[in-house]
């Protein structure tokens, strides 16, 4: 059965109206209030106007030191009230091609708010004398027109009793004054006089040390077989004990602490072997019964 040419062409118009539909589809907005309000003003004190789409307000809206902004709306895409994906306001100082955009805060059924006052605007707005462009943005994703047109005039009225607001200057990077180091001085050692003072004081304490050795039970006897037994041990001990002094002495007078580290590593590692050598052959004196 073939179908009628007519009915063909019905089918195309009707496709091609919906297409048009479609792409005739557009976000915009309903029910918009403006209120500005001063600072502990009564309920229904202030400007109060109506926004229409596309329709910007005859007269500049003025926003005082004290005043808050205030704007409610609806978005729509097409007929129906939705969320958008962004919707703002969009203030422009024409003089300068300045903007900054302030977004609205939209519920799922597509009513939004925004509120503003001088604490939220730049400070290059608060200094701006002729009037603000304040315009409705909105937009989403998907096939439909975004809307962008201008809703009303803004002028910002000063505090006479408030200075004005300032900009601090931009940091700006290039060549920079030189700088002169000054390092600290290398550390000094004690004075000599003090050094020698201490040095005999301990010196003198020897003779003390040896004669309370000879009352705890030393026995000078057992030097020579001491000696006689473990003799690079013993003299190795001895004199790393009298190195280490030495050492000690010349860090105090004329060696800085990077000189006096490795020596006394070294020295250090030679004493601790020798000493542990030195004190395995007094112990097998004493296990021998020679004391």
């Amino acid at each position: 059965m073939r179908v009628p040419t007519v009915l063909y062409q019905g089918l195309g118009l009707l496709l091609a109206c919906q297409s048009a539909l479609a792409a005739s589809t557009a976000w915009t907005f309903t029910d918009a209030t403006l209120t500005v309000q001063g600072k502990g003003s009564g309920v229904g004190s202030g400007l109060k106007e109506k926004l229409q789409p596309s329709k910007p307000l005859s007269s500049p809206v003025s926003l005082g030191a004290g005043d808050s902004l205030k704007i409610i709306l609806t978005a729509q895409e097409g007929k129906s009230a939705k969320r958008p994906h962004q919707a703002s306001l969009l203030l422009q100082n024409p003089a300068t091609n300045l903007d900054v955009s302030y977004p609205f805060s939209v519920k799922e059924s597509g009513k939004g708010k925004i509120e503003l006052s001088h604490k939220d605007l730049p400070t290059q707005f608060l200094r701006s004398s002729s009037p603000l462009s304040a315009s409705v943005v909105i937009a989403s994703f998907g096939s439909s027109e975004a809307y962008k047109s201008e809703a009303f005039p803004l002028i910002i009225q000063l505090d006479a009793n408030t200075p004005a607001a300032t900009t601090e200057k931009p940091l700006r990077y290039g060549k920079q004054p030189e700088i002169h180091h000054i390092f600290r001085s290398d550390p000094k050692s004690p004075n000599i006089v003090l050094v020698a003072f201490f040095t005999i004081a301990a010196v003198a304490t020897l003779p003390v040390l040896l004669g309370l050795w000879l009352q705890v039970g030393g026995n000078v006897a057992h030097l020579s077989k001491a000696l006689s037994d473990a003799p690079v041990s013993h003299g190795l001990f001895f004199g790393s004990v009298v190195a280490i002094e030495g050492i000690f002495f010349l860090y105090y007078t004329v060696w800085n602490l990077f000189q006096t580290l490795p020596v006394l590593a070294v020295v250090g590692v030679v004493a601790y072997i020798s000493g542990s050598r030195a004190l395995t052959e007094v112990q097998e004196r004493r296990l021998a019964g020679l004391r």
